[in-house]
C-alpha cells in the first residue's frame, strides 16, 4: 500500500474522519443485478467447479466527503469479510485455493483478466466489486493511475496464493472444494445475491 494511503487509513481509524458511521451504510448500498461469469479449468488456472465469478456495477455510492475505500472495507466486515486491504491488482495471474475474495475498486479504472489465459478480459470502474470464488484467476493488465482497490476475505478459509501451473492443478481443485461458502455477500448480507447464486 503506498504511504500516503496508509497514512490517511491510519488517521481514519483513529479520528472517524471519512469514515460512514454504521446506520448510514445500508442507505450506501443500491440494488444491482449480479453480473455471473462461469470459467472452466484450463490445466493450469482451476477456476471454481460450481460457482460462478460474481460481479456488481456500482452497487456502492460514494458520497463526496467519504473516503470510498473506508466505504468499502467498513461494508465487507459488517458482512462478515475482514482482513481487508488496499493497493491494487497483482499484474500476474494467480488464484486462492484456500478461501475466496471479494475486490472492489474504490477509485480509478483497470483492466482485468478473470479466469485464467482462457478467460475474459473486464473493464472495472470506481464503485464495482467483483467476488471471486476460490480456485479462480485473476490479474490486472493494466490500471489507471489513481487506480485503488480494496480487497477482503470471508471468514471461512484461509488465505493463500497460487500461481497459475500444471504441476499445482490437480492438488488445488481438491482443495478448492473444501472451501465453505461464506454466510453473507459481502455487499448485501445474508440475503444477497451471491448467497443465491453460490446456493
Amino acid at each position: 500500500m503506498p504511504l500516503l494511503e496508509a497514512v490517511k487509513e491510519a488517521a481514519e481509524k483513529l479520528t472517524g474522519v471519512g469514515k460512514p458511521a454504521p446506520d448510514e451504510l445500508a442507505t450506501l448500498v443500491r440494488a444491482r443485478k449480479p453480473r455471473l461469469y462461469r470459467f472452466k479449468g484450463d490445466g493450469f488456472t482451476p477456476n471454481h467447479p460450481k460457482w460462478p465469478l460474481v460481479i456488481y456495477r456500482g452497487p456502492v455510492r460514494f458520497p463526496k466527503r467519504l473516503d470510498p475505500a473506508a466505504v468499502l472495507e467498513d461494508l465487507f466486515a459488517r458482512n462478515g469479510w475482514g482482513d481487508s486491504w488496499r493497493a491494487g491488482i497483482y499484474d500476474y495471474l494467480h488464484y486462492h485455493s484456500r478461501i475466496h475474495e471479494v475486490l472492489a475498486v474504490a477509485r480509478g479504472t483497470a483492466k482485468v483478466r478473470l479466469g485464467g489465459s482462457k478467460g475474459r478480459t473486464v473493464k472495472i470502474s470506481a464503485g464495482d466489486v467483483a467476488i471471486i470464488p476460490a480456485g479462480t484467476g485473476h490479474q490486472c493488465l493494466g490500471a489507471s493511475k489513481d487506480f485503488l482497490a480494496v480487497g477482503a476475505y470471508p471468514r471461512t478459509g484461509t488465505y493463500d496464493e497460487c500461481k497459475a501451473s500444471r504441476a499445482e492443478y490437480d492438488k488445488a481443485r481438491k482443495r478448492i472444494l473444501k472451501v465453505r461458502r461464506p454466510r453473507k455477500d459481502p455487499v448485501f448480507g445474508k440475503d444477497g445475491p451471491l448467497v443465491r447464486a453460490w446456493g
